[in-house]
């Protein structure tokens, strides 16, 4: 039997992600995703597309579609090896991305990337872009670069989990002793860098920055889940491969009675996405 592959590339600025669903059988049997770094998004796709291939065996006659998105599609001016290749939305990938990975019938999908998008997605319907906010892992690389001297995510996620917020954030329970907020006032933040102390280490600053851009996903998710009467947000992008991205949104289900999911390979939702919309063509 012909074999029959539907390639899905996500191209950032530099980094690559690129995913495969084998529908040779007539069902949809994902390929393990994989990314790549380098310094220009043609030699990331380039480099990520023939790394995916030869890890899995394929030949370019087993790739019936390529299906491309991201910032960075705009460069791939020609076909990729003489291949049928095709632009998608990254907002529709997203959509369906979030979806697939979820289970869920409808949801809220928010993609942290660069900056974060979120988008309603609901099966059968074609995603609904909703906006989003500049606050994402480029504002987490960038104030950790000015303010640590670093801008690897994996480094400062590290650092983190030496902080304590409480030389960080002024809470609810520092500015007032009533109970507004229903058990929740010792973590609740009623201002990021609000309380910062003079002894603040490192690890304390780096834990800061990043609990402030999960809050801040986290609550303009919520209030695009309440527009729509939802409880179920799925969170993707590269982030959500943090320990600490599971414990913020999983302190948000407590607080605000949400369910924040995370699902597996939810750092490729959009890239997934992309390839189940060759498969649905």
């Amino acid at each position: 039997m012909e074999k029959k592959v539907i390639i899905g590339i996500d191209i950032g600025g530099s980094t690559t992600k690129i995913v495969g669903f084998d529908i040779t059988n007539g069902e949809k049997k994902l390929i393990t995703p994989l990314f790549v770094r380098a310094t220009d998004p043609i030699t990331s796709v380039f480099g990520a597309f023939g790394r995916f291939t030869s890890e899995n065996a394929l030949e370019l006659s087993d790739i019936s579609k390529v299906m491309i998105t991201g910032a960075g599609s705009s460069f791939l001016k020609k076909p990729l090896y003489g291949l049928p290749c095709e632009i998608i939305s990254e907002f529709r990938s997203i959509g369906l991305g979030g979806l697939y990975l979820s289970g869920f019938e409808r949801s809220i999908i928010t993609s942290m990337g660069t900056g974060t998008a979120l988008v309603y997605a609901e099966k059968g319907k074609e995603p609904v872009y909703m906006g989003g906010t500049g606050i994402g892992g480029g504002t987490l690389m960038g104030l950790s670069r000015q303010m640590l001297g670093m801008d690897n995510i994996e480094h400062i996620a590290d650092l983190a989990k030496d902080g304590d917020l409480d030389k960080i954030d002024l809470k609810i329970d520092d500015i007032t002793s009533n109970d507004i907020v229903g058990g929740f006032s010792d973590v609740m933040t009623a201002s990021n860098f609000g309380n910062i102390s003079d002894l603040a280490t490192k690890s304390d600053i780096a834990l800061g920055i990043m609990n402030m851009v999960f809050e801040t996903v986290g609550m303009i998710s919520i209030f695009a889940a309440r527009n729509y009467g939802l409880r179920d947000i799925v969170i993707t992008g590269n982030l959500t491969g943090t320990e600490m991205a599971k414990t913020a949104f999983g302190l948000f289900n407590r607080m605000f009675d949400m369910n924040f999911v995370l699902p597996e390979n939810s750092q490729f939702g959009t890239v997934i996405g992309a390839a189940l919309a060759g498969c649905e063509e």
